[in-house]
C-alpha cells in the first residue's frame, strides 16, 4: 500500500495541467500514487499521456471540484490523501518528503501541514507567510487546542495532507465546492496535527480577468462559511478566538478591497456585523489603534461611520505619504549639495572604495583584491559599501560606510579608487583622475549587459541608457579568460581597458593548502571519509522565489550514507528563502545557502552538481568532478539567454533528470575518462587567466602602474598545481 495518494483533480485549466504532470513523470516517487481525476477531454487527453504511472479517471465536463476530489479518494489505497487542484503545481521532492514525513505519524494524527509557494500570471514561487507558523509549531504532532494559530494558515486543501481514513469518515461534510471551508474544517475535526516545516505545494491563482465573472451576492458566502465553522469550534476557546479573528479580518479585508454594488456592499457589512456579534467569544478584546476601531464600527453595524472612517484614513495616510515625500526630498537635496561640495576637493590618492554584490559586504573579485592592496599597498586605505542589514556580519575592524550617509557621499567623491563586481549607483559622478574597476563575478554562460534586450524575462525593464552611462565609468574590467573579454566588450560596448589578468577570487584554488581543505570540512562537520558533493544552482529570471528541481531526500538515499550533500540557493533569494529546513535533520543534507565564502565550499567539495551557474567556471580550476544538471535547459535557454550550449560543451557529464543524474553519481561516471576529457577541454577554454596570482597582477597594475609587459605572466596551464583534493588532503594528514 502506498504511503500516499495525489489526487490531482480538475479541469485543464488554461493548460496548467500539463506542467503538473509533467514534473511528476520527471521524478520518483517512491511510496506515492497519483490519481488524475480528470475533468472534460482535455484533462483526459493530457493524463493519459502519462500513463501507466498514473491512474486516470476521466470525468465529464462540469463535474464540480468536491465530485472530482471524491472520486479520486474512492479509487485512493494510500494512507494518506493530498489533493491537488490542475491549475497547481508540486516542487521537485515535494511527494516524497510529504510521504517521508506522513510514515513517521501515528494513526492518532489526521492532518498534515506543510508550506507553499504562491504564483500568479505574473510571479512564480514567491514565498507565502506560513512558514513562521509552521516553524513555530514543530515537528511534535499536536491538537488544535495547543496550537490554535495554525487555523491562520492559508486555507488550502494542497497545504495539508488527511489520512484517508479521517477523510472518509468526514466525506461528507468535507465534500463543498469551498475549498476555504473544507480546509478549516479537517483542522477543527482532526484529533492530532503533525507539521512539516517545507515547501511541498505551490498554489497558483489565476488572473481574475481570465475567469468567468462573479455574482456580487456570492460574497455573501465568505460570511455563511464561518457562521457554519465557527461553531465547531464552539468548545475549543482558544481556536474559536482566532478563528473569530480569521473571520472578522477576512470580512473587513474583502470590504475594503472589493468593488461591490452600494446595496451588495451594505448587506454584506450587515451579514458580516451580524456574525461578529452572534459569534464574538466572551471576554475577547478588540485589539488597540486603528484595527480596533473598524471592529467596534462593524459590530455596531455602522456602515456610513465605517466609510466616513475610511475615507478619513485614505486622507491620513496621504497627508503622512506627502509628508515622507518631503522630507525625502529635502534630504537628497541635502546629500546632493554636500556631494557635490565634496566633488570640489582633492582626489585622496590613499582612499579605495569596494564593494560587492548590490553592497552585501565583503565578497567575491573585490575582496580578493582588497586582501592583497593591503599587503602590496598598505598606505591605501579601503572603505566598504555595505547595507546598514549587512554591517553587523563584517570582519572586525572594517572600515564601511552605508549609502546614502553623509561619509558614504564624501569617499565616493574623493577616493581615488573605486572597485566593484556589479555597478555603483548612478549618481556616482567619474572624476577624471579617479580609477574605476569593474571585476565582474562570474564567467557570463548567460546574456549580459545589451544583450539582453531581446530577452524580457532577463531585462525586467533594465534602463539600457542607464547602465551605458554606468559602463561608461570603467576605466578597467577584469576577466578570467578571452571568452569574457569577448563577451564583456560585446555586451557592455564602452572604451575600458581589459584586465586579462585571471579572477583575484579565484587564486584561493591554487594557494589553499592540505590543512586548510580539511578545515573547512571540519566547519561543515564533513566526516573523514565521506564524499562531499556541492549542489550549486543558479535562479530563474522567470522564477520569484527558489524550488530546489531536485528531490533531494531522495537523492540522499539513493547517494548513501557516505554522502554528503552539501547544497547552496542562490544569494538572490535570501536564507530566509531557502525550501530546505525539513530536511536537516538527515544531516547528510546540508543548508549552506548562507555560508560564505562560497570559494570554501568549492574547496570541501570532492565534486559539483550545478545546472548553469558561473559556479562551475571557477570550480574547473580545483580540476575535480562537475555534472551538469540540465532538466529545463531549452526553457532557460529560450528565456534568458545563452552564448554557447552548454550541454554540447559541458564540463563533464550532463544530466537530464534525476534519474539519470542518480546514475551518473553512483555508477562512477561522474568521474570516468569521458567526464576527464570534457573537463579539460572545459578548463583549457574558461580558466585561461587563473594560476593563483591574479590579485596581485590586478593590484599591481591598477594601483601601482607597474606596465603589462612587467607583471608576472601567466602559468600555462599544465605548470599550475591546483588545490589538493579532499581524499589527496586527507591522504597528506594520515586521517
Amino acid at each position: 500500500m502506498p504511503e500516499l495518494s495525489v489526487i490531482v483533480h480538475g479541469p485543464n485549466t488554461q493548460g496548467h495541467l500539463t506542467g503538473l504532470l509533467d514534473s511528476l513523470a520527471a521524478q520518483p516517487l517512491p511510496g506515492v500514487e497519483v490519481i488524475v481525476a480528470a475533468v472534460g477531454d482535455w484533462a483526459r487527453e493530457t493524463a493519459q499521456r502519462h500513463t501507466p504511472e498514473m491512474l486516470v479517471l476521466p470525468l465529464p465536463d462540469g463535474t464540480t471540484a468536491a465530485e472530482s476530489r471524491a472520486a479520486g479518494a474512492a479509487r485512493a489505497t494510500g494512507r494518506w490523501l493530498h489533493f491537488v487542484h490542475s491549475k497547481d503545481g508540486l516542487p521537485a521532492g515535494a511527494p516524497h518528503a510529504v510521504a517521508e514525513r506522513a510514515a513517521e505519524l501515528p494513526d492518532t494524527v489526521d492532518v498534515l501541514l506543510f508550506d507553499h509557494v504562491r504564483s500568479t500570471w505574473e510571479t512564480t514561487a514567491a514565498p507565502s507567510p506560513d512558514g513562521r507558523l509552521l516553524a513555530r509549531a514543530g515537528r511534535t504532532d499536536r491538537t488544535l487546542a495547543d496550537t490554535p494559530h495554525l487555523l491562520r494558515l492559508t486555507p488550502l486543501l494542497g497545504n495539508r495532507a488527511v489520512r484517508a481514513e479521517f477523510w472518509r469518515a468526514h466525506q461528507e461534510e468535507l465534500s463543498t465546492d469551498d475549498e476555504a471551508f473544507a480546509a478549516h474544517a479537517v483542522l477543527l475535526r482532526a484529533d492530532r496535527i503533525g507539521c512539516l516545516d517545507q515547501v511541498a505545494h505551490e498554489h497558483r491563482r489565476l488572473r481574475p480577468e481570465s475567469l468567468p465573472p462573479a455574482a456580487p451576492e456570492d460574497h455573501y458566502a465568505l460570511v455563511d462559511r464561518y457562521e457554519t465553522l465557527l461553531p465547531l469550534a464552539k468548545d475549543r476557546p482558544a481556536a474559536h478566538g482566532v478563528l473569530y479573528d480569521v473571520m472578522v479580518q477576512d470580512c473587513l479585508r474583502t470590504f475594503a478591497r472589493t468593488p461591490l454594488p452600494e446595496t451588495v456592499a451594505r448587506e454584506f457589512f450587515r451579514r458580516s456585523s451580524v456574525a461578529a456579534l452572534r459569534h464574538r467569544p466572551e471576554n475577547h478584546r478588540r485589539p488597540a489603534g486603528l484595527e480596533g476601531v473598524r471592529r467596534a464600527l462593524l459590530e455596531e453595524d455602522a456602515y456610513t461611520k465605517y466609510r466616513a472612517f475610511q475615507a478619513a484614513n485614505r486622507t491620513r495616510r496621504a497627508a503622512r505619504a506627502a509628508v515622507r515625500t518631503r522630507k525625502r526630498q529635502v534630504r537628497t537635496k541635502v546629500r546632493a549639495h554636500q556631494y557635490r561640495r565634496a566633488l570640489d576637493r582633492p582626489v585622496n590618492p590613499h582612499l579605495a572604495v569596494f564593494a560587492a554584490y548590490w553592497n552585501r559586504g565583503v565578497a567575491c573579485n573585490p575582496a580578493a583584491i582588497a586582501d592583497k592592496l593591503t599587503e602590496l599597498a598598505p598606505w591605501i586605505h579601503p572603505v566598504w559599501v555595505v547595507t546598514s542589514q549587512n554591517a553587523a556580519l563584517l570582519p572586525p575592524g572594517t572600515d564601511h560606510v552605508v549609502p546614502g550617509t553623509r561619509r558614504y557621499w564624501e569617499v565616493l567623491a574623493t577616493a581615488k579608487y573605486l572597485v566593484n563586481n556589479v555597478n555603483f549607483a548612478n549618481a556616482v559622478v567619474k572624476r577624471p583622475d579617479a580609477v574605476h574597476v569593474q571585476t565582474h563575478h562570474g564567467t557570463p554562460l548567460k546574456r549580459m549587459g545589451l544583450d539582453q534586450m531581446h530577452f524580457p524575462a532577463a531585462a525586467q525593464g533594465l534602463d539600457f541608457d542607464a547602465l551605458l552611462a554606468r559602463i561608461d565609468k570603467w576605466d578597467y574590467s577584469v576577466s578570467a579568460n578571452s571568452h569574457s573579454t569577448r563577451m564583456w566588450e560585446r555586451a557592455y560596448p564602452s572604451r575600458f581597458v581589459s584586465l586579462d589578468h585571471g579572477y583575484p577570487r579565484n587564486d584561493a584554488y591554487y594557494t589553499a593548502t592540505a590543512a586548510d581543505v580539511l578545515a573547512v570540512r571540519a566547519r561543515l562537520g564533513i566526516p573523514p571519509g565521506r564524499r562531499a558533493l556541492l549542489y550549486a544552482p543558479t535562479h530563474r529570471d522567470y522564477e520569484a522565489g527558489w524550488t530546489p528541481r531536485l528531490d533531494l531526500a531522495a537523492l540522499a538515499d539513493r547517494l548513501g550514507e557516505d554522502t554528503v550533500l552539501l547544497v547552496r540557493g542562490h544569494y538572490f533569494y535570501g536564507a530566509t528563502a531557502s525550501p530546505l529546513a525539513g530536511l536537516r535533520r538527515t544531516g547528510r543534507v546540508v543548508d549552506v545557502s548562507s555560508y560564505t565564502p562560497v570559494e570554501e565550499l568549492a574547496l570541501a567539495a570532492d565534486a559539483l552538481i550545478t545546472d548553469y551557474s558561473s559556479i562551475m567556471f571557477d570550480y574547473a580550476n580545483l580540476d575535480r568532478p562537475i555534472v551538469v544538471y540540465a532538466d529545463d535547459w531549452e526553457t532557460y535557454a529560450t528565456t534568458r539567454g545563452v552564448y554557447f550550449d552548454l550541454p554540447a560543451e559541458p564540463p563533464g557529464q550532463v544530466a537530464r533528470t534525476q534519474e539519470e543524474l542518480t546514475e551518473i553519481l553512483t555508477s562512477g561516471a561522474w568521474r570516468d575518462e569521458s567526464a576527464g576529457k570534457a573537463r579539460a577541454a572545459f578548463r583549457r577554454r574558461f580558466c585561461e587567466y587563473d594560476d593563483g596570482r591574479a590579485a596581485e597582477r590586478v593590484v599591481r597594475r591598477v594601483f601601482l602602474g607597474t606596465p603589462e609587459e612587467s607583471l608576472p605572466p601567466v602559468l600555462p596551464l599544465d605548470e599550475r598545481t591546483p588545490a589538493p583534493s579532499p581524499e589527496e588532503a586527507e591522504g597528506a594528514s594520515g586521517a
